[in-house]
């Protein structure tokens, strides 16, 4: 079963929200996009019919991404010549549009419609065009829209054409580098940034996330003490508390979040960090406290799509499986990406509705497609979603190529149960083991080392790895947490 853990901050954890629905791109900063804007519905609605299509062909990888190719380069097509057709309005002024702090108002729509005419004014502003690129970034993490990469792509290298040591720019790239997955290049970028200017928050946040992705743990730790000198606050706090967490010191991570959220004031801030704390107890299997801190969240931001996925875990851990549908069914509906998709098709698979589970497992494949499509490794989603859900083989090959770029717990897990899936437990034992070495406190990692353990016959060992994860988080996979059970039932009896 495919326990996946819920990352609470890093590159694919989330930021204070924004809002963008209706945004223009301006890929490559001079109009916008030729091909037309699709809107969310159906953009989602397309990728369903293609994969459902697809599925009922057994050949969903092939179908999918020419289906999502399209909308891909439908939504992201550079139209260099379409400037002077331009005719959108409810324009804000120039000096509101080109002010980096408006990313973090929750007023994104605004924000980019605002860089787009003030650059249609004024091409040689290298701070616009890197502003711009910051907001196509945020916006494909909040809508769960890749096909913002290539515009964001584009915007930073008009910044640094017009001024080469341009920290914002270079720290856009950075960040740009992470939502990609690419983590030395977000490394590099970070370090170009700083020796421009040492104190820029978001060059020290992604330098901080690309060592965490890298697995540079030692390293993480001492950027995260740097950017905590530098620049303490929010984005920061939440980053160095991720750090103590995956050290197995989640007292620190608890300190640390709490003292951020009494000092979040904006709704954004609010929903952020309690969903961090939600998704901290939630990983400990304290469903209580995780529901406390969401509805916190959601009462700042009602429609903060991570407290909305967090809350409805720790539903569906809790026993409230109706509760948990109808959040996660509001979450795909709206941004339908693997972690949630997955979780959605193992509620109904516990269920015994196999039908759609297959058409949220699909789905996923068809949001992997969309991704690569833009410039996303999705390897490490790919050998997760398909050790349990698709091509075991496949899964293999993205979790041996993602360990080959990056060694972390999470590639070291993946590698591990992609391995075991794969019947191959004796060279999957010792990965199982570097996950769980740092300390950081995972039910799937031990469960998931448990199993390999039992497989391979060391049954003590596999005992306490499994008791340990249904202590740590008992509900922690609709799925997994069931195999998890039986597998100790049956090692119990053979005792």
């Amino acid at each position: 079963m495919r326990a996946r853990p819920f990352r609470p901050t890093g590159v694919q954890g989330a930021e204070p929200p924004g809002g963008a629905e209706r945004a223009e791109p301006l890929e490559d900063g001079t109009g916008r996009g030729g091909g037309g804007e699709q809107t969310k519905d159906q953009r989602i609605a397309a990728v369903r019919r293609t994969a459902a299509a697809a599925r009922r062909r057994r050949a969903l990888h092939l179908t999918g991404c020419a289906a999502l190719l399209a909308i891909a380069f439908t939504a992201g097509s550079i139209a260099i010549d379409a400037v002077h057709d331009n005719t959108a309005t409810g324009i804000a002024p120039a000096s509101a549009a080109v002010a980096p702090g408006l990313l973090a108002t929750g007023d994104l729509d605004t924000g980019i419609s605002s860089l787009q005419a003030h650059l249609r004014d004024q091409p040689r502003d290298f701070s616009g065009w890197s502003t711009l690129g910051l907001a196509y970034v945020e916006q494909a993490r909040t809508k769960g829209d890749p096909s913002r990469y290539p515009q964001a792509e584009q915007a930073f290298k008009r910044s640094l054409a017009l001024k080469s040591d341009n920290d914002q720019a270079l720290a856009g790239r950075a960040a740009l580098a992470a939502a990609r997955h690419d983590f030395e290049d977000a490394l590099k970028y970070a370090d170009q940034a700083l020796k421009v200017n040492p104190y820029s928050e978001r060059a020290l946040c992604s330098r901080v996330d690309a060592l965490v992705e890298l697995g540079r743990y030692t390293d993480a730790s001492k950027a995260a003490d740097t950017a905590d000198d530098r620049r303490p606050g929010i984005p920061v706090f939440t980053r160095y508390a991720y750090v103590h967490e995956l050290r197995g010191d989640v007292r620190t991570a608890r300190r640390v979040l709490d003292q951020a959220l009494s000092s979040a004031v904006t709704p954004g801030d609010i929903a952020y960090v309690a969903t961090q704390l939600g998704q901290l107890a939630w990983n400990q299997g304290d469903y209580d406290k995780a529901l406390t801190h969401y509805a916190r969240a959601l009462a700042a931001d009602e429609n903060y799509v991570p407290a909305l996925e967090g809350r409805a875990r720790a539903q569906a851990a809790s026993g409230d499986r109706t509760g948990a549908l109808k959040g996660l069914q509001d979450v795909v509906s709206r941004y339908p990406l693997p972690g949630p998709l997955v979780e959605l098709g193992e509620l109904y698979e516990a269920a015994g509705d196999q039908v759609r589970a297959d058409d949220q497992y699909a789905l996923v494949d068809a949001w992997t497609a969309l991704a690569r499509a833009n410039g996303v490794n999705a390897d490490l989603d790919t050998a997760l979603a398909a050790a349990d859900h698709g091509d075991k083989a496949s899964a293999l090959r993205a979790a041996r190529a993602e360990w080959n770029r990056r060694q972390t717990v999470h590639t070291a897990d993946a590698l591990a149960w992609a391995l075991h899936v794969n019947g191959k437990d004796e060279e999957a034992l010792p990965y199982a083991r570097k996950a769980t070495a740092t300390g950081y406190r995972s039910a799937a990692f031990l469960f998931h080392r448990g199993v390999i353990e039992r497989a391979t016959g060391h049954a003590e060992d596999a005992r306490e790895h499994l008791r340990a994860a249904l202590k740590l988080n008992p509900g922690f996979s609709p799925l997994g947490a069931r195999e998890a059970r039986t597998a100790l039932k049956d090692l119990e009896a053979g005792k």
